[in-house]
């Protein structure tokens, strides 16, 4: 006969956690808070975004428009935002607050449900063994997206084919951080976006260097033996036809006058019909090449991610943390975030200092536009099963409740056939 394990004193951890919910204290502090599509419970107008974003001599011109364009923040995001009271009583711990409580019953069919996505793996474990100890080891997932824009000018050349151009006839030329992005700037911290731009003012217009302005280069068939750079025109080659005859020899013993070449026993340059010059491919034929600065730009997030997991939940993959759906403890946006402060937890003052510290290097031709720094609880639950001699152990993971087994499970029955099902995707 299989006994609950749940002990009577988890029965009540549920009104306990209500409580300790209320009595936790949490003070953040950075430069400015700014919506964005990942920062929930944040209502700023735009007049007040237009207002930090002019003020600050941090951002350039063409961050207003990203401000006022971001999107409504999305209530399915990693985290759920903490909304309890900032009163209380001290000394309560962080780990008291994100207990989940699963019974029996919630257990084994969270597992059951796991192991029937599993093409060979056996239920019968997950109904009948019996639940050994369910421990509680939850894991702090520590955050800072540093979303930068980088600038970089490149010299492009082109064919100069006639026409108007932009040179410093016209004004002076743009710095690369003076040019106004307004129109392109992207909504802050998404993973990637690249935008080109002409640099105003910054084209000229020069010979060929390929061909020396002559629009064309030496033949390399007629010309072959000149000297590098020098040609001769009018070069003529020996007629295939006749052999340099003039005339084409008949059977009966007659001759006819050859009407590859005339009569003349010799034909044009194929290649560039005796002018000794072949069309230049840079500057096709023009003679001449139009040159101008480009400003390559790439908006992207820098991301440093940290776990401070107990051991009980160190064998599971950081990943698996960074996916989960947790409590998010703090939620903080500025040009350079500092690390947050907790009234009650010198834990995680110092995990929040150790993310900082880590702060992925911006590249010398970036520029830092914003930083976001978060720390969420995510709730695990450590479930061993045993029966007879045999143990094993699997996660409930987020309040998503996602079921983790890292190797181990006592019934499975692929005999090495899942990786090929796996690769045929069946």
């Amino acid at each position: 006969m299989e006994q609950s394990l749940l002990s009577e004193q988890r029965n009540g951890s549920e009104e306990k956690s209500s409580e300790n919910w209320s009595s936790y204290q949490y003070v953040g502090r950075s430069g400015s808070v700014i919506p964005t599509a990942s920062l929930a419970g944040t209502e700023v107008s735009v007049e007040e975004i237009r207002s930090a974003a002019a003020y600050s001599e941090h951002y350039p011109p063409s961050l207003h428009s990203g401000l006022v364009s971001s999107p409504e923040p999305d209530l399915d995001e990693q985290s759920v935002v903490y909304q309890g009271g900032y009163g209380g009583g001290a000394g309560s711990t962080t780990s008291e607050f994100h207990r989940q409580t699963l019974d029996e019953v919630e257990i084994r069919e969270l597992l059951i449900d796991h192991v029937g996505h599993r093409c060979c793996w056996g239920s019968r474990p997950a109904r009948t063994w019996k639940i050994q100890r369910v421990e509680d080891c939850n894991v702090y997932v520590g955050t800072l997206d540093t979303f930068i824009e980088e600038r970089e000018t490149v010299r492009e050349t082109e064919p100069y084919l006639g026409g108007s151009f932009d040179g410093r006839d016209k004004g002076p030329e743009l710095g690369v951080w003076e040019l106004d992005l307004k129109s392109q700037f992207p909504v802050l911290f998404i993973p990637h976006k690249e935008s080109r731009e002409i640099i105003p003012h910054s084209e000229s217009i020069a010979k060929c260097s390929g061909c020396a302005g002559r629009g064309g280069t030496v033949c390399p068939k007629c010309n072959a033996n000149e000297e590098p750079g020098s040609y001769k025109e009018n070069q003529m080659t020996q007629c295939s036809a006749c052999h340099g005859r003039g005339l084409l020899a008949h059977k009966d013993g007659s001759d006819s006058i050859c009407v590859t070449c005339n009569g003349k026993g010799q034909i044009p340059c194929a290649t560039c019909g005796s002018r000794g010059l072949v069309k230049c491919l840079t500057c096709e034929g023009s003679g001449s090449l139009r040159s101008r600065n480009v400003a390559l730009v790439r908006w992207k997030t820098l991301s440093t991610r940290k776990v401070s997991a107990t051991s009980g939940a160190a064998s599971v993959p950081d990943d698996v943390f960074h996916r989960a759906k947790g409590v998010q403890l703090c939620n903080s946006q500025a040009h350079q975030c500092t690390p947050a402060f907790f009234a009650d937890s010198y834990f995680l003052n110092k995990f929040s200092s150790e993310v900082i510290a880590d702060r992925a290097p911006v590249p010398v031709s970036a520029r830092v536009i914003s930083e976001r720094h978060t720390i969420s609880v995510v709730p695990v639950t450590r479930v061993t099963m045993a029966h007879r001699n045999r143990l094993f152990s699997f996660y409930i993971i987020g309040f998503s409740r996602e079921v983790y087994l890292k190797d181990y499970y006592p019934s499975r029955f692929c005999w090495g056939l899942c990786p090929c099902l796996e690769w045929l995707k069946l």
